[in-house]
């Protein structure tokens, strides 16, 4: 059958879900946590070893490609994310100032709590909490000390937050 007779959403998903380009400015460090590194290193792997060859091996060559392609750009990003990385330890022993892989705890003024980890922009997980290193989150709670009030400048305002916890992940 030709392929004009053939209707794109008939093809099957691409098993592995794209993931948007790093948003790393030109010229700005890739931090990464340890585990934010082995979990990368992970994924790489299993699509390098497990995810490629099953694809490639799929009876449908037309369908293959498109998932060829889509893979190859991960394994691409991933390779060049790991190539420059910068694997960023946690301190040792107690800290209390926020730093890069700090896990920290806000209350709102109006006596809400939220939590965030401060990763690298391949590790930035918005469900998890996770808040890249550049987001104004981010650079609100950097470098400020347990207890202290820090300013968040949003769209709708400006939130003055509460340092009320810090921790860190152990390497």
């Amino acid at each position: 059958m030709s392929k004009a007779f053939t209707r794109e959403d008939d093809l099957p998903e691409p098993s592995i879900p794209r993931r948007p380009l790093s948003s790393l400015p030109s010229g700005a460090k890739n931090y990464l946590t340890p585990q934010g590194a082995r979990r990368l290193r992970a994924e790489l792997g299993r699509l390098v070893e497990t995810e490629r060859p099953r694809v490639a091996a799929l009876p449908d060559p037309g369908a293959a490609k498109e998932q060829l392609r889509i893979l190859d750009e991960r394994i691409d990003h991933l390779t060049q994310s790991l190539g420059s990385a910068v694997i960023v330890d946690p301190p040792a022993g107690q800290e209390n100032r926020v730093r890069f892989g700090a896990t920290v705890t806000v209350r709102e003024r109006s006596g809400e709590e939220s939590r965030y980890r401060i990763v690298g922009v391949d590790e930035a997980d918005a469900d998890r909490g996770w808040v890249s290193w550049l987001s104004p989150i981010a650079r609100a709670l950097v470098n400020a000390e347990l207890g202290e009030r820090v300013t968040l400048k949003l769209p709708s305002g400006v939130e003055e937050l509460e340092i009320i916890s810090i921790s860190y992940e152990s390497g």
